[in-house]
């Protein structure tokens, strides 16, 4: 879809990726409906974006399914045809130090909530003449590293639900597509994924670079899309042969477990 022609549902507006995909988004046309969790965030962010007659915003939690809702009819009120699901939680550190409410509300977020709100909007959307549904997920989403397992489990889940619902809806006017992103340089990750990442030699993107391939995926209409070159090789072949890359992955195992810190919440005997 031309940007131009696009009426965009942005969930997670309000993050450093999301605020990059909505400058892009505008600047190249599109019209946008930001969601996030802070109505003043969300004014300002507004206002700043210099476009009122394309702009507009709704306060929604998406851990609550009351406000997934009320955010579905609003966007369909508003004419979106365009759903970018960028609302998301981090989690960071061995599976030990990971508080199992903290794991609730991440699957709820970046899992449970983008299907919900599709599934909310799927009737109207197909009334479209065309419309997409884009995933942002992860690199993480179909290559597992240590430290990541919750995150990753829920970035793979929402790549699993994009894959299905893609053939599902095969031959319709609504597509469905999957952004996958890798280590981006935005205040999403915790100052000890930060040290992991530097520690490890990992790749990071700028936000910015993430909203062009939102643009590109946008007008492409293609199925999926993975940043980094190495990264795009590593989830081919983790997809055909994911044993062959177990040892590749050392240091960052070694690195995660001499960090003492993270074993928080380790249950005791």
């Amino acid at each position: 879809m031309r940007p131009e022609h696009a009426r965009v549902l942005l969930t997670g507006a309000t993050g450093g990726i999301g605020q990059a995909m909505a400058r892009a988004l505008v600047k190249a046309g599109a019209s946008v409906l930001l969601a996030g969790r802070s109505p003043a965030a969300l004014a300002a962010q507004c206002q700043a974006l210099q476009a009122p007659d394309r702009v507009h915003w709704h306060a929604a939690d998406m851990a609550d399914t009351t406000d997934i809702a009320s955010l579905a009819r609003t966007a369909a009120d508003w004419g979106c045809n365009v759903v970018v699901h960028g609302a998301g939680l981090p989690a960071f550190g061995p599976l030990e130090s990971i508080d199992p409410a903290e794991m609730q509300r991440l699957l709820q977020v970046n899992l449970l909530a983008p299907m919900v709100l599709t599934q909310a909007l799927l009737a109207y959307l197909r009334s479209q003449p065309q419309a997409q549904v884009i995933c942002v997920g992860s690199v993480l989403g179909a290559l597992g590293l240590p430290g990541y397992s919750v995150y990753g489990a829920s970035k793979a889940g929402l790549r699993g639900f994009a894959q299905a619902l893609r053939r599902e809806l095969a031959g319709g006017p609504v597509k469905v597509q999957y952004l996958g992103p890798r280590s981006t340089r935005t205040g999403f990750n915790s100052a000890a994924a930060q040290a992991h990442a530097q520690a490890t030699h990992t790749a990071t993107d700028s936000p910015e670079v993430v909203a062009e391939a939102l643009l590109q995926l946008l007008r492409s209409e293609a199925a999926e899309r993975f940043l980094g070159t190495a990264e795009q090789v590593a989830v081919r072949l983790n997809g055909l042969a994911s044993t062959l890359l177990d040892g590749a992955f050392a240091s960052h195992r070694k690195h995660l477990s001499a960090q003492p810190s993270l074993s928080a919440h380790a249950p005791r005997a």
